[in-house]
């Protein structure tokens, strides 16, 4: 490649850039997200009768989403105040077969309501406890990113680039195995709603700091001034 500089999105996607001998320097800056000014605690919702996990995103075999009506079937059970929301479009074949696979397992308290968009998609994060994507591969994750930014904790696979969510204590990171995902969901589910909302907002606080579009420009911009004026790299610059 001509290029003078690569842009990766994560950690992970600057690694792969590496791994197929691109030389030259990457800026790993992730994609920007559109954070709420503010978010109502949920502490006075006291008409709930079902805390809620959700997956939001595109129904597609690589999002594993029979992993996780698999791993419902065994929470279910264990967890009965709570319900799981699968959001989202896809094939009709493919989504019918979840469909299928749900009553054929006699899952209880799951709903499939489709696409949801604009209002509609931020009613439903603020109106869930839990994110759950336990997907095979991601460059990114921009479902991660707007979970965070609504101050919903998550729960994802290593396929994800996401270590953030332990560092910062807002979620869990797991291996994509059955068994990882079912403790790590019946982990979170155990907790105190109380408790799963600090993570939420610690969560939230991360994505201001650095995946606001305000963030995103500011490491923009020095990328840019570096490229023109030269000295010493920016911070999100990888120069080796």
């Amino acid at each position: 490649t001509r290029a003078v500089l690569l842009h990766a999105t994560s950690r992970m996607e600057y690694e792969d850039i590496r791994r197929i001998r691109i030389r030259q320097p990457v800026a790993i800056i992730p994609n920007g997200i559109d954070v709420p000014e503010r978010i109502e605690s949920k502490a006075g919702e006291a008409e709930r009768t079902c805390s809620r996990l959700l997956f939001l995103g595109r129904l597609h075999p690589i999002k594993g989403i029979e992993l996780l009506l698999d791993a419902w079937r065994e929470l279910q059970h264990r967890h009965p105040r709570w319900e799981l929301v699968v959001a989202g479009g896809g094939e009709n074949s493919y989504v019918q077969g979840l469909h299928t696979m749900a009553r054929r397992l006699g899952l209880a308290r799951v709903s499939f309501p489709g696409p949801v968009f604009g209002p509609n998609k931020e009613h439903l994060y603020r109106a869930s406890d839990l994110f759950v994507l336990p997907t095979k591969t991601e460059n990114f994750g921009m479902a991660v990113a707007e979970a965070l930014a609504q101050g919903l904790p998550v729960v994802t696979t290593r396929r994800a680039p996401w270590p953030g969510l332990v560092d910062n204590r807002c979620g869990w990171w797991i291996e994509r195995t059955p068994r990882d995902l079912v403790e790590a969901l019946d982990k979170a589910m155990s907790l105190e709603a109380g408790e799963l909302e600090q993570m939420g907002l610690r969560g939230r606080q991360w994505m201001i700091a650095e995946y606001d579009w305000r963030a995103i420009a500011r490491n923009m911009k020095s990328v840019y001034e570096w490229l023109c004026r030269g000295g010493e790299a920016p911070n999100c610059v990888m120069v080796e």
